[in-house]
């Protein structure tokens, strides 16, 4: 029983945070199986992956130095933030050179960044609430772990990724070659700096002192990237005001849907009131594809052609022309 009970507060709450992190996702939604992939490699393979490979580094550690502390102080500081960083962020790697076409913004790489941390961060709770709450302290141990890894620290790999997500992000809307390569390395870098940080305050200081140190440093941290998400959402919210001026004079949607294309709030009581109507997919799917052309033509306007932009213009066009005259009729 204790070990269920740890797998359902190791992985619901996390699902959870993540729903939460698909819904700052306001205009143009990423696929659902695109984050349900990358939730699952965060929590099978890179989760699984780690654990081997910091045990295996942990131990040829203590076999040189003959010393716990030391292997214990030398995996959690520097080999856990390169291994489980780079493990975290190969599946947004992937993500962003198997299915550019979806990596639009800087927040799709927040977003795929913070699923697959979050996938990661399921199976790490798992382990700790009933490896060093349950096990060593019964029911009061795990609900105290529950408390420390949900409440906590809940938030520590979604933040520590994030900055990958934003350097890749960085390399695909920049057309400047030393920001195409300096981007993602800077970003990984900054995760492994933050996450090798907490993991450092936390070896140092074991007592009173080092929790708050660590919460006051972890919350610091995830609401300041919280704030960055609000102000990349705002400045979507000005580029799709941007780029679909010109559908509205070209007809290819009204003013109306104009408006509602352009407020995260009006597209929301719109999908409402479709789904009354039975056109909630097709209401879905039409603003969905507004916030894809605006992002289409962004990228068209600022580093070109790349894959295909001006085919995937003209095949939302006429795509939205087709919804619109539906929706309308």
């Amino acid at each position: 029983m204790g070990f269920l009970v740890s797998v359902f507060f190791g992985f619901i709450p996390m699902l959870l945070f993540a729903l939460f992190i698909y819904w700052l996702d306001r205009y143009e939604k990423e696929p659902g199986v695109l984050l349900g992939v990358a939730f699952t490699w965060g929590a099978v393979i890179a989760a699984g992956a780690a654990f081997l490979i910091n045990t295996m580094m942990g131990t040829g550690v203590y076999i040189f130095t003959g010393s716990e502390t030391l292997a214990s102080f030398t995996t959690g500081t520097f080999v856990a933030p390169i291994v489980e960083e780079s493990l975290k962020g190969l599946a947004v790697l992937l993500v962003f050179y198997l299915v550019r076409s979806e990596f639009d913004s800087i927040l799709d790489g927040i977003v795929y960044a913070a699923i697959t941390a979050l996938g990661f961060a399921a199976t790490e709770n798992t382990y700790y609430i009933y490896s060093y709450g349950f096990l060593e302290n019964g029911w009061q141990g795990l609900a105290a772990m529950i408390i420390v890894r949900v409440v906590m620290v809940g938030w520590q790999h979604p933040f520590y990724t994030a900055f990958f997500g934003i350097g890749l992000a960085l390399r695909r809307l920049s057309h400047s070659g030393s920001i195409r390569w300096a981007a993602p390395i800077a970003g990984w870098l900054a995760a492994v700096i933050l996450h090798s940080v907490h993991n450092t305050i936390s070896k140092l200081f074991t007592d009173g002192i080092g929790i708050f140190l660590t919460t006051s440093f972890d919350w610091l941290g995830w609401l300041s990237m919280l704030f960055f998400i609000f102000w990349t959402i705002s400045r979507e919210r000005k580029l799709l005001a941007r780029f679909l001026e010109d559908e509205v004079q070209q007809g290819l949607i009204t003013s109306r849907q104009y408006q509602t294309a352009c407020s995260a709030w009006l597209q929301t009581a719109a999908r409402i009131k479709a789904l009354f109507r039975g056109r909630f997919r097709k209401t879905n799917r039409f603003y969905q594809l507004c916030a894809e052309l605006a992002h289409k033509k962004n990228q068209l306007a600022v580093i070109g052609e790349e894959t295909g932009n001006s085919r995937y213009i003209k095949e939302i066009k006429a795509e939205l022309t087709a919804l619109s005259a539906s929706l309308l009729g």
